[in-house]
C-alpha cells in the first residue's frame, strides 16, 4: 500500500517585515526547535480546471474549499519520492489527504493514467477528485521554508516561508527558473499549525510584536497577479 497520511489543524497566517521577523524568530527559538531540514525548498504543482473552478471558488472564501497539488521536497531525485495531496478546508479547519509514491509511479499515474500496484483508500480518494473535477496541471509554485516545533508539544508547529515564486508554463517539478515573485525582498510568511490550541506564550510574542493573522494564499494571490496582468494586457 502507498504511504499515506492524514493531517487535521488549524492554520493561521501572518506576514512578518525582516526587522520583525529576526526579533520575533529570536525570541521564538526559546520555545521551538528548527526541525532537521534547517532551510529547504519546497516545490508544488496545483492542478485546477480549464476555467479555474477550484481557485477561483477559494478567493470567493467560502466554508468549504479544496484543492490537490503534487510537491517534492527539494530537487527531485532519481530515487526520490512526490506527494500528491488533496487540501480541505471548512470553517477553518484543514483536513490535508496525503500518499507518497516513486517519483516514476507518481508521474506514470499523473500523466498517464496509470494505478500505482499498492494504493490504498486516500488514492482512491485522489483519483476520484482528479476525475470528478477533470483536473489539470496549471501552476507552479516554490518557497525556501524554516519549519520549527514546540519543545512541549511537537503538534504545534511554525512556519517560515521566503522567496516564494511561481510560473504557468513547464509545469515540472525538475526546474525552479523563470519564476515571478510573490513578496518584496524581506518578508516572511508565517504559518502556525494548530492541532489543539495555541501555546499563551506564543500568544504572547504575537501581542508583544504586534503581529495579526491574515487570509493569505500563495495560489490565490498568484491567480490574482495574473488576472490583472491580463486585464493590462489587453
Amino acid at each position: 500500500m502507498a504511504d499515506q497520511k492524514v493531517f487535521n489543524r488549524y492554520e493561521k497566517k501572518y506576514l512578518l517585515d525582516n526587522e520583525t521577523y529576526k526579533r520575533f524568530k529570536s525570541e521564538l527559538d526559546q520555545y521551538m526547535t528548527e526541525d532537521e531540514y534547517g532551510l529547504h525548498t519546497i516545490r508544488n504543482i496545483y492542478f485546477d480546471t480549464m476555467d479555474n473552478e477550484l481557485i477561483r471558488t477559494s478567493i470567493e472564501k467560502p466554508k468549504y474549499k479544496e484543492k490537490f497539488r503534487i510537491r517534492c521536497y527539494g530537487e527531485p531525485k532519481e530515487q526520490g519520492k512526490y506527494f500528491l495531496e488533496i487540501k480541505k478546508k471548512y470553517n477553518g479547519l484543514v483536513n490535508k489527504r496525503r500518499i507518497i509514491l516513486p517519483i516514476e509511479q507518481a508521474i506514470d499515474y499523473i500523466e498517464n493514467g496509470i494505478t500505482p500496484q499498492k494504493s490504498g483508500q486516500i488514492f482512491n480518494e485522489i483519483d476520484y477528485f482528479l476525475n470528478h473535477y477533470e483536473l489539470y496541471p496549471k501552476r507552479y509554485i516554490a518557497y525556501d521554508r524554516i519549519a520549527m516545533y514546540g519543545n512541549e508539544d511537537s503538534s504545534f508547529r511554525v512556519t517560515f516561508d521566503i522567496n516564494i515564486r511561481s510560473r504557468v508554463d513547464n509545469l515540472t517539478l525538475d526546474w525552479d527558473d523563470d519564476n515571478e515573485y510573490l513578496l518584496s525582498a524581506g518578508y516572511h510568511l508565517m504559518e502556525v499549525k494548530i492541532s489543539d490550541a495555541m501555546p499563551l506564550w506564543f500568544a504572547r510574542l504575537l501581542s508583544k510584536y504586534e503581529i495579526y493573522d491574515t487570509s493569505f494564499s500563495k495560489y490565490g494571490n498568484f491567480y490574482k497577479k495574473q488576472l490583472i496582468n491580463e486585464r493590462k494586457a489587453q
